[in-house]
């Protein structure tokens, strides 16, 4: 496991965040999202053998937000 945060780029409304967070959450492997809003960050845990950060970026990225910056912190 391991806990992934993710920097975005401005976020400009509470539905942008309500997206981003349903996108991510139904990645397979991925639980524990939280988007904040005014910190413009997503923070989740992840399965690593069934996703990664790279497609969780990929993911928010597809929806038409920025991703500025990848955080991954491996968790026992």
């Amino acid at each position: 496991m391991a806990k992934v945060i993710l920097q975005l780029g401005e976020l400009t409304c509470p539905s942008c965040m309500t997206k981003i967070q349903k996108a991510v959450q139904n990645q397979d492997g991925v639980s524990n999202v939280k988007v904040l809003f005014n910190a413009g960050k997503v923070r989740a845990d992840i399965d690593e053998s069934k996703t990664s950060a790279d497609k969780l970026s990929e993911v928010i990225t597809d929806l038409g937000y920025e991703v500025l910056k990848t955080k991954v912190k491996e968790i026992a």
